[in-house]
């Protein structure tokens, strides 16, 4: 029997974030909708980070109380009410106007940090400043070394906790969808086009009062001829060149003073390396399978990077969390932190602030449940003795 889902506005009606994903995909136009969705290639990454979930299985402890059980967990030194992280996601205004500080609002009132995007369409200094919240600041190393080291200055100015240099993506994936939609890079097909004006509450949201976001943080190093929208988006890709190796990790290391988290790791080599090179943290991703398909999750390298750098690194990890569920296992497996991107962004295209705040509920709630239900009061009683592996079939 087919699943309904609840697919009205209300998003307080929302019980699970695959409803939000539903609701978010009436709200947006498709290309803006397959954003969030898409992943590389043939998606098999997108569907196996997923599946490394279902093949990890419950083994409950019973007769344990767990009334006052809770989900705070200490990162970086500060205690939070979960062990949940918003992890950045750029061009988010395509999706709400605002959407960064909406973002960033939600995950001060959950009392977890966001990670924002240099490729965000608010300037970072705003975050801090309007909100008073944590947040962490996504870093890529440019070709244009001028421009990395100016998003650096302006973080540590603006109080920034952490620095989370990127390192998986200065390839550029194919994401198929993408030639579906766009016929040139910012110039949508005639079909896109049409849909997005089936979606007028979104016209008017996001295009027609100011036209297409801007990429706030970078735009300052564009040349003139670039900083029109459409040729932003052709300039981009040239600002990546694949030429990143440990030693500009060292030179981050000594311009950076607060904590630097290294994003793109999936191997025990690479982790340890981190350590080595000084750095406080490692986020265990995949990028959310958006670049290289058959690639590996995250949660499949978790256990050994656990085992290997637990000790000396706090592990981050991300790709495929949808469920409350998922969070205490990858915190079984050894995680000090989960970030969630898809999530509060189905919730920010279904309902805007209101959607994001719902899906950071929906994920505490679940996970809160889900303690209670293994019987484990916190996390500092949670490891391997609670999952079962169970070989899945292959794909």
């Amino acid at each position: 029997m087919k699943r309904r889902y609840y697919t009205g506005r209300n998003v307080e009606k929302a019980i699970s974030i695959e409803e939000l994903r539903h609701m978010a995909k009436k709200r947006v136009p498709s290309f803006a909708y397959e954003f969030i969705e898409g992943g590389a290639e043939d998606e098999l990454s997108l569907a196996w980070n997923r599946e490394a979930f279902a093949a990890l299985r419950f083994v409950p402890q019973t007769l344990v109380d767990t009334s006052r059980r809770h989900t705070r967990v200490t990162l970086f030194g500060v205690e939070q009410p979960s062990p949940l992280v918003v992890a950045p996601s750029g061009h988010n205004d395509i999706y709400r106007r605002g959407a960064d500080m909406m973002l960033a609002r939600t995950a001060t009132a959950a009392g977890i940090p966001m990670g924002l995007s240099t490729l965000s369409n608010t300037r970072l200094e705003r975050l801090p400043k309007e909100t008073g919240g944590r947040f962490w600041m996504q870093l890529y190393m440019f070709k244009d070394r001028a421009l990395t080291l100016d998003v650096v200055r302006r973080a540590d100015e603006a109080g920034y906790e952490a620095l989370v240099l990127t390192t998986d993506s200065y390839v550029y994936g194919l994401r198929e969808w993408d030639r579906r939609h766009f016929k040139a890079p910012g110039q949508l097909k005639l079909r896109s086009k049409l849909d997005a004006l089936m979606h007028p509450r979104w016209m008017f949201d996001v295009m027609i009062p100011h036209g297409v976001p801007k990429l706030e943080n970078v735009i300052d190093f564009f040349p003139p001829e670039a900083r029109d929208t459409r040729m932003a988006t052709t300039f981009i890709p040239t600002l990546f060149v694949p030429d990143i190796t440990w030693e500009h990790v060292d030179e981050l290391r000594r311009l950076w003073p607060r904590k630097l988290l290294i994003k793109g790791i999936l191997s025990v080599e690479d982790a340890r390396r981190a350590a080595n090179h000084g750095c406080d943290g490692v986020v265990l991703t995949n990028h959310g399978a958006r670049h290289l398909d058959s690639v590996i999750s995250p949660m499949e390298v978790l256990p050994e990077v656990a085992a290997a750098v637990g000790d000396r690194l706090t592990i981050v990890i991300d790709s495929g969390f949808q469920r409350g569920s998922d969070v205490v296992k990858a915190m079984a497996l050894g995680a000090n932190a989960v970030q969630v991107g898809r999530a509060p962004l189905w919730g920010i295209a279904a309902g805007g602030e209101a959607g994001a705040a719902r899906a950071l509920h929906l994920l505490q709630e679940e996970t809160y449940r889900v303690l209670g239900q293994i019987g484990c009061p916190s996390f500092d009683h949670i490891g391997p003795q609670f999952l079962r592996r169970v070989p899945q079939a292959a794909s």
